[in-house]
């Protein structure tokens, strides 16, 4: 594995300069470019160090905390686009990240991946949440940005609902049409990178893939059913 030093990563973030600079000419903007890739450099590094510590750590309970502030932020940002009733869908874009999610995960950890002894692994839990809450954030935040813009034109639940379903799978639709044909995914890209065999890179992102779209669509589909009308819910009853 190539071992890119601090210097390297200096360099790297030379031509940086150039896009704030092309920003402040042409927009006057500059700033937040600069402002970005600081934040980018601070938030990473503290995230490495943290890291660090989790991934030396056995403590559970830690790693739970993790998680659930993962999915306590995936909430919160989920919603920032609604406009109405944002503390109703909070609850139930929380609960639907966290259910849709969750059990992803759990899938992922001990029916794929089969961490059994020890079972508290976090070098591979708490990484492994991260893309699936992130990915999951994502979908409801289209899915709940869409049923909000056509509940206020007064479409009826069902045809809203699907039209936030289908807003809200397009980015993990595509990324799977594209995976291999247009691009090679972080995760695999890091992998080749570091040395390990191509086809077994390829395992690791096919069980990404599978797991993005499956927690991002399983968190929307729950966030959507909590939405239906209340009449529904009394009908069904």
């Amino acid at each position: 594995m190539i071992e890119i030093s601090l210097f390297a990563v200096a360099i790297c973030l030379l031509p940086t300069m150039v896009i704030a600079w092309i920003s402040f000419k042409w927009s006057g903007n500059g700033g937040e470019i600069a402002y970005a890739t600081t934040r980018m450099l601070v938030q990473l590094l503290a995230a490495g160090f943290f890291l660090d510590f989790l991934f030396t750590g056995k403590d559970y309970l830690v790693g739970l905390l993790v998680i659930l502030v993962m999915i306590t932020i995936s909430g919160v940002i989920s919603v920032r686009t609604v406009k109405k009733n944002r503390r109703t869908a909070f609850w139930r874009a929380l609960a639907g990240i966290a259910i849709g999610g969750g059990c992803v995960l759990g899938f992922v950890l001990y029916g794929v991946l089969q961490l059994h002894d020890p079972a508290y692994q976090p070098r591979f839990i708490i990484p492994i949440a991260g893309m699936i809450f992130s990915n999951s954030m994502t979908a409801v935040t289209l899915a709940a940005d869409r049923f909000e813009r056509e509940s206020s034109l007064d479409i009826a639940y069902p045809d809203a609902r699907n039209m936030a379903w289908n807003a809200a799978l397009i980015p993990q639709i595509n990324a799977l049409l594209a995976v291999g044909l247009v691009s090679l995914p972080g995760m695999m890209t890091g992998q080749i990178l570091a040395g390990v065999d191509p086809l077994i890179a390829v395992r690791y992102q096919i069980v990404v893939m599978a797991m993005v779209l499956q927690s991002a669509g399983f968190s929307v589909a729950l966030y959507l059913w909590f939405c239906r009308p209340q009449e529904s819910i009394i009908e069904a009853r």
